[in-house]
C-alpha cells in the first residue's frame, strides 16, 4: 500500500464515514418539503416560552395571534441568520477545500457540506418567504462582520464558528421538530437541518482539534478572544428587532426587554450549552475574554 494511501486512511477516516452517510442518507428540500401546502393559522413558529418576550408585561399585552405571529417572526429571523452564517461557512470550506489534497475525503467532505449548505441556504430562504418574514438579512454590523469572517478566518475559528451557529441552531430546530403543535413546515425545515447538520458537526469537531493543537499559547488566547466576540455576534443575530413590528412593538423598546428577560437568556444559554461545554473543555473558553461570554449569558 502506498504511502499517500496510509496517510488518507489516518487523516480521513472521519471524513471518509461522513461521506459515505452523505451518499445514503440526504434531502432534497424542493421535492421533500410541500412548498404549496398553506400555513397553519394560529400556528407557533417555536415552542411560546423559547420566545424572546415570554413572561414581560409585552408579551402578556400580546393577544394569541399576536404571540404566535411573533414566533413565527422570531423564526424567520433565526432562519435569517443561518443564512447569513452558512454563506460564511461556504467561503470557508471552499478555502478549505482549495488548500486541500484533492484526492482526500477530506476535500471531498468538504465539497460534499458545500453542496448541503447550498440546498440549507435555500430552504431558509424559501421558508422565509413562505412565512412572509419581516427579516430577511443579518443587522448592518453583522452583514459586515460576516464579510471579514467568511474571507479570512482561518480552520481553527472556521470550525469553532460552525460548531457553536450549527451546535445553538440544532438545539432550537430539535425544540421545533419534536413538537407537533408547532408550524408543519418549521418542523420539516428543523428535521431535514438537523439531520444533515449533524454530519456537519462531526467534521467540524474532529477538523478543530487537529487545528486547535497547533497553535501555541499566544495564538490560542488570540483566538479565545476572536471566538468569544464571534459567539456573541452569532447569538446576537438569532433574533432581529425588525420581527417586533409585526405585532406593532417598538423594535427599541422590545429589543431592550427582550435582552433584560431571563426567560430569553436561560433560552440562549441552553440552546448554546453543548457548544460551550465542548469549547471548555477543549480550553477553547478560558482567561479574560470569559467575561465577554459571561456578559452575553452563555456562560456562568
Amino acid at each position: 500500500m502506498s504511502t499517500t494511501t496510509n496517510s488518507h486512511s489516518g487523516r480521513d477516516r472521519v471524513a471518509e464515514r461522513l461521506q459515505r452517510s452523505s451518499a445514503k442518507q440526504s434531502y432534497d428540500p424542493d421535492v421533500d418539503i410541500d412548498w404549496d401546502a398553506p400555513l397553519v393559522d394560529g400556528a407557533y413558529g417555536k415552542p411560546p416560552h423559547r420566545c424572546s418576550l415570554y413572561g414581560t408585561p409585552l408579551w402578556e399585552g400580546l393577544s394569541e395571534q399576536q404571540r404566535a405571529e411573533l414566533s413565527m417572526q422570531e423564526l424567520s429571523a433565526s432562519t435569517a441568520s443561518g443564512i447569513w452564517f452558512e454563506l460564511m461557512l461556504m467561503q470557508g470550506l471552499t478555502r478549505y477545500a482549495y488548500s486541500a489534497d484533492p484526492t482526500s475525503h477530506r476535500a471531498h467532505y468538504a465539497l460534499t457540506e458545500i453542496a448541503d449548505e447550498c440546498r440549507h441556504s435555500t430552504m431558509f430562504g424559501k421558508a422565509i418567504d413562505k412565512i412572509d418574514g419581516n427579516v430577511r438579512r443579518p443587522s448592518r454590523f453583522g452583514h459586515r462582520a460576516g464579510k471579514v469572517f467568511g474571507a479570512v478566518a482561518g480552520p481553527t475559528l472556521l470550525f469553532a464558528g460552525a460548531i457553536y451557529v450549527e451546535e445553538l441552531a440544532d438545539a432550537m430546530q430539535r425544540e421545533i421538530m419534536r413538537a407537533k403543535s408547532l408550524q408543519p413546515l418549521g418542523r420539516m425545515v428543523s428535521r431535514i437541518h438537523v439531520l444533515e447538520e449533524a454530519r456537519h458537526i462531526s467534521f467540524a469537531k474532529d477538523e478543530l482539534e487537529r487545528a486547535w493543537c497547533s497553535h501555541g499559547p499566544l495564538a490560542r488566547e488570540a483566538i479565545r478572544w476572536s471566538i468569544a466576540g464571534m459567539m456573541v455576534v452569532a447569538t446576537a443575530e438569532f433574533l432581529h428587532p425588525k420581527a417586533y413590528t409585526s405585532v406593532g412593538l417598538d423594535p427599541r423598546e422590545a429589543k431592550r426587554v427582550a435582552e433584560a428577560n431571563p426567560h430569553w437568556r436561560r433560552t440562549k444559554a441552553d440552546w448554546a450549552r453543548k457548544a460551550v461545554e465542548l469549547f471548555e473543555g477543549m480550553g477553547i473558553i478560558g482567561g479574560p475574554s470569559r467575561r465577554l461570554l459571561r456578559r452575553a449569558g452563555l456562560v456562568d
